[in-house]
């Protein structure tokens, strides 16, 4: 009896152990795709430092003034507002220049009226004198009063013109079209003749405005590339070229401006004001595809690599790294091109040919990437 009762609880062992084997021979689970965020690498200047801050400028912005002093009447326009050439900005009481204007037509009156005399004494004198009932003196001197008198009109006309002309000069016009930078006169304030009351910036060209210091003179050259970043716009390079540079220093800044001109197919993605940072290509780096300072990881042998994505799955592409800058490093490598998605954080933790979802800054899905891959589905 109690070799049967044995038996069984051998039996029983056995077939526990054989149990427990059989789950110990089960696949794990399979783990669901890592989320990584990847960003395209580009061509383009090297963040070498934080880049130089600025602002946006028109190409043209001038200062508009009336060309004769008064009241100030009538305010058309506000800043911001957009004008087109010839419009009307603002206006003086005209009166005390229409007053002027009268006085002016009646001196010219009244010298074309001396000179009519005076044409018609010399018409006598000329009579008189072939019949020598006068000198040839006295004929002379009635010749030279006519002549004054012609002086005297054309005097007289063009002061009628000027004074014409400054009872037009009391209407301010747009000289181009554009857009109103500044107001700096309210209507009723008395302004001087050259006061400065608006400034307009014309359409066309814009550009940044910025300081360079010293040490950067002898890398800079009128012409060279550069690449424009909005604060607004955040890793988006507007291109762009050096324009001007100031021939003298600032008096107290020691930094001499420069105007650096965004090119043409980026003007409408600028507003006037607008908060820039320009990267110089003359800086290291400069034409080399940029990734961000936390893509960059070990690679082997002592060497640097990225992380790309491509068909779902992260690879470990070697790179060769450059100069490091505050955000970027310019990197170069036989299998790494320009609008590769590399993964800008996390690639310690990731392995060769690993499936991965590809998002961006704000955890968007980034199918562009490459394959989207799908968790598995829970039982």
């Amino acid at each position: 009896m109690k070799s049967n009762v044995g038996r069984g609880a051998g039996m029983l062992l056995l077939g526990l152990g054989a149990l427990l084997a059989g789950c110990g021979r089960q696949e794990p689970p399979a783990q669901a795709p890592r989320p990584v965020w990847v960003v395209q690498a580009q061509a383009g200047a090297a963040d070498a430092g934080p880049g130089f801050p600025g602002d946006v400028h028109a190409r043209e912005e001038t200062p508009l003034s009336f060309r004769v002093g008064g009241k100030l009447v009538r305010r058309a326009v506000d800043a911001g507002a957009r004008v087109e050439q010839g419009q009307v900005l603002a206006e003086l009481d005209p009166a005390d220049q229409a007053l002027q204007a009268q006085a002016a037509q009646a001196q010219l009156a009244a010298a074309e009226a001396e000179l009519a005399r005076a044409k018609g004494d010399l018409d006598r004198y000329a009579a008189l004198v072939e019949r020598q009932l006068v000198s040839r003196s006295a004929y002379a001197a009635q010749q030279a009063a006519y002549e004054a008198a012609v002086g005297q009109v054309r005097a007289a006309r063009a002061h009628r013109d000027v004074s014409r002309n400054q009872a037009g000069y009391t209407e301010l016009r747009a000289p181009r079209a554009g857009v109103i930078a500044s107001r700096q006169a309210e209507a009723g304030q008395v302004v001087a003749a050259g006061q400065t009351v608006f400034v307009i910036a014309a359409d066309g060209g814009r550009e940044i405005a910025i300081d360079l210091p010293e040490d950067r003179l002898a890398r800079v050259h009128v012409g060279d590339p550069a690449q424009v970043e909005l604060w607004s716009a955040p890793g988006v390079r507007l291109p762009a070229r050096i324009r001007e540079i100031a021939a003298a220093a600032d008096v107290h800044t020691r930094s001499f401006a420069a105007r650096v001109a965004l090119d043409d197919t980026a003007q409408a993605q600028v507003a006037l004001g607008q908060s820039a940072r320009v990267y110089l290509a003359a800086d290291t780096g400069a034409g080399q595809l940029q990734v961000p300072l936390s893509a960059l990881q070990r690679g082997q042998d002592a060497g640097t690599a990225v992380w790309v994505v491509r068909d779902g799955s992260a690879h470990r592409v070697p790179v060769r790294a450059g100069e490091l800058g505050s955000q970027t490093v310019p990197v170069a490598g036989d299998d790494l091109h320009a609008g590769d998605w590399i993964v800008a954080a996390g690639g310690h933790l990731l392995r060769d040919g690993e499936a991965v979802v590809p998002v961006d800054r704000d955890n968007t899905p980034v199918p562009a990437a490459g394959a989207s891959v799908s968790p598995p589905q829970a039982d």
